[in-house]
């Protein structure tokens, strides 16, 4: 879909990443995400590479809603961590496993990374909080997406707040202070709440309008 939307979050590791898990906020990560599924399942594909703390969150939030989110997510995995798979994996109906190279991690993800945003054509990447990787994902999103709209929720903290650094523009108060997710996303991402959820992208109207819930 030419308006799917790809996210780049994690929740930091305070030993692995002390300097981000210091800025980060555990809640505001797990209600951004939260908010996101909610906003877009049904309405929007949601693609991202798979970590080990936000796969099961988007499966529970799912599973909540009573979709069938197989059609409405798209899951990207490295197998060079194939003996570290979330049983979740397993849940997701699409699922693309792109290949280990040479047994390196960094050449792994970044081969993966440089397949999620070839593949698909974005409308806009969200970031919710994260280490590195997560900055690593906005410079190659940037790159290859150019143009693309960008959305760090600040209020999250982690590496989101080194992502608005780099982007060295006015973002917006929202983005720190609105702690409204869910009338952030539909007014950032522009998917109005009157939007339908629909048991498929095949059978989404292309004309947003007609995918307006209407009353008998």
């Amino acid at each position: 879909m030419e308006d799917s939307i790809f996210l780049s979050a994690s929740v930091p590791d305070p030993k692995r990443a002390p300097e981000f898990a210091e800025t980060s906020n555990s809640v505001a990560i797990t209600s951004a995400v939260r908010a996101l599924v909610h906003v877009t399942l049904g309405r929007r594909v949601l693609v991202w590479g798979g970590h080990p703390a936000i796969t099961p969150m988007i499966k529970f939030v799912a599973e909540e809603m009573g979709l069938d989110y197989g059609e409405w997510v798209k899951l990207y995995q490295s197998l060079y961590f194939k003996d570290q798979f979330p049983q979740d994996n397993e849940k997701f109906g699409n699922v693309i496993y792109t290949e280990n190279i040479e047994n390196d991690r960094d050449k792994s993800l970044r081969h993966m990374r440089e397949r999620m945003f070839s593949d698909n054509n974005f409308k806009a990447a969200i970031f919710i909080g994260g280490m590195a990787g997560i900055i690593d994902e906005f410079e190659l999103f940037a790159q290859l997406q150019a143009g693309k709209d960008i959305i760090p929720v600040l209020s999250t903290g982690g590496a989101t707040l080194k992502v608005a650094e780099k982007i060295n523009a006015e973002l917006g108060d929202d983005l720190l202070n609105d702690l409204d997710y869910v009338g952030l996303f539909h007014r950032r991402l522009e998917v109005s709440a009157k939007e339908e959820r629909f048991l498929s992208p095949d059978v989404q109207p292309k004309d947003i309008e007609k995918r307006y819930w209407r009353p008998d």
